[in-house]
């Protein structure tokens, strides 16, 4: 009919338009998601201490943005506006509860925020509390294993299931984890402060270590190819970079940082085009990210004018030194030698010993290094650490003792559950086979 395909065009123009409000509406959502989640949280849970009401609330919030925000338009102020319909549902839900004072206390400072709104005809500036969040996610009191996951729920929104895989637990285990760890810190009243300088470098030790626990979750996917650790590498940056920020006068933090980026990289280049696993020495530095390079140097050097030596600075040196190689240069194993000193005098793990008896093979020969590596056989925690015996059969093989060598390539590969690198290490071992 003459009529209808004008207003068929109009409906489709219609939903078009409408399609368009909805995508602008998710886009911002995600946005605001990325640069203020763990900020609004932080902020209604730091009197509250009610972690978990403070998520659920700013849940409905964004499921009522969007749902509002097509229709209504993108407000100037997303976080004001998400803040403002969070608060609201915290008190409507602590208007829901009784007979509790503290409860009542929270309802009354939450009100108190409400009021001030109305005053201002606006929301109040968010103060940035995810500083402390993070220092309460690192709280002694809870277990070490949950910290991590933790700070990636409630800083970057991360939920359970995705924790979960990544950390290669089933999901009912971690979420019971998670719901444990915000009952504790509003049951025990954990503080949400950022610690006073004399306990500062314990605390803010414990929060760096989850920070890192994160990013080698990520780091263990090299190809970036596992759904559940792809990106977690990215947001122990983010998590990294945001410490380094709120606290630019510790340089474990900024040392920390440098260390990552460092190890980031050079992500490219531990594949080759053929998938195969490339041990760092043998990796093409032009595959590595200068510029990310360029930046954890520049963050080194800012650690190390403040004469304050730690763990992650001494880590991050000791990329440092790989790092030169990208300049044609050869790489000064001395000098990582020496870094290795300090850290294992400073660490006393086992894992930076067997690190340093690889480097020492490049400076006193591979019998030097093995006699390292064997000061350290009676450490029950290395009979099922692959990177000890991968080391060894590196080791035994230019020593020319096949035999030793092949059995010990049998226990790496026994041990190691990324096929790319079983497959790197059963080449070695066949090609000790071949020598022998």
């Amino acid at each position: 009919m003459p009529g209808r395909e004008p207003r068929q065009r109009r409906g489709e123009a219609g939903l078009e338009d409408v399609a368009s409000r909805a995508a602008e509406a998710a886009l911002a959502a995600e946005r605001a998601a990325r640069r203020s989640y763990g900020k609004l949280v932080a902020f209604l849970a730091a009197r509250t201490r009610d972690v978990a009401g403070a998520e659920d609330a700013l849940s409905e919030a964004f499921a009522a943005a969007l749902s509002g925000w097509p229709a209504s338009g993108v407000p100037d102020n997303p976080e004001a506006w998400l803040l403002t319909v969070a608060r609201r549902r915290m008190i409507d839900a602590a208007r829901r509860r009784h007979g509790d004072e503290a409860l009542a206390v929270q309802l009354q400072w939450l009100q108190s925020l409400e009021l001030i709104g109305e005053q201002q005809d606006e929301t109040p500036a968010v103060p940035d509390e995810r500083l402390a969040l993070m220092f309460a996610c690192a709280h002694p009191a809870i277990d070490a294993g949950v910290r991590a996951p933790l700070m990636l729920q409630v800083i970057l929104g991360f939920d359970a299931a995705t924790i979960a895989s990544a950390f290669l637990v089933a999901p009912s285990a971690m979420g019971q984890r998670l719901v444990r760890a915000k009952a504790k810190i509003r049951a025990s009243g954990i503080p949400f402060r950022v610690p006073g300088a004399t306990e500062l470098h314990e605390r803010l030790a414990v929060v760096l270590d989850a920070v890192y626990a994160a990013y080698a979750e990520g780091w263990s996917d090299a190809g970036g190819t596992e759904a559940r650790r792809r990106n977690l590498a990215e947001e122990a940056i983010w998590l990294g970079r945001l410490a380094a920020s709120l606290l630019p006068g510790e340089p474990e933090a900024l040392g920390l940082l440098a260390l990552m980026l460092h190890a980031q990289a050079r992500r490219g280049a531990r594949r080759g085009d053929d998938g195969r696993y490339v041990p760092l020495a043998e990796q093409d530095t032009a595959r590595w990210d200068a510029a990310m390079i360029d930046e954890a140097e520049a963050l080194l050097h800012h650690a190390a004018s403040m004469k304050r030596a730690g763990r992650y600075q001494l880590e991050a040196a000791i990329q440092s030194a790989h790092a030169d190689r990208r300049r044609g240069g050869g790489t000064d194993w001395p000098a990582i030698v020496r870094l290795y000193d300090g850290l294992h005098a400073l660490t006393g793990s086992p894992v930076v010993a067997i690190n340093r008896a690889v480097a020492l093979a490049q400076v006193e020969g591979e019998a030097a290094a093995l006699h390292a590596l064997d000061a350290l056989a009676g450490d029950a925690r290395l009979a099922q650490y692959q990177p000890y015996w991968a080391a060894r059969a590196g080791l035994l093989a230019r020593l020319d003792r096949h035999g030793e060598a092949e059995a010990a390539y049998e226990l790496a590969i026994g041990l190691e559950s990324d096929p790319v690198v079983r497959e790197f290490l059963q080449a070695r071992r066949a090609s000790v086979a071949g020598s022998a």
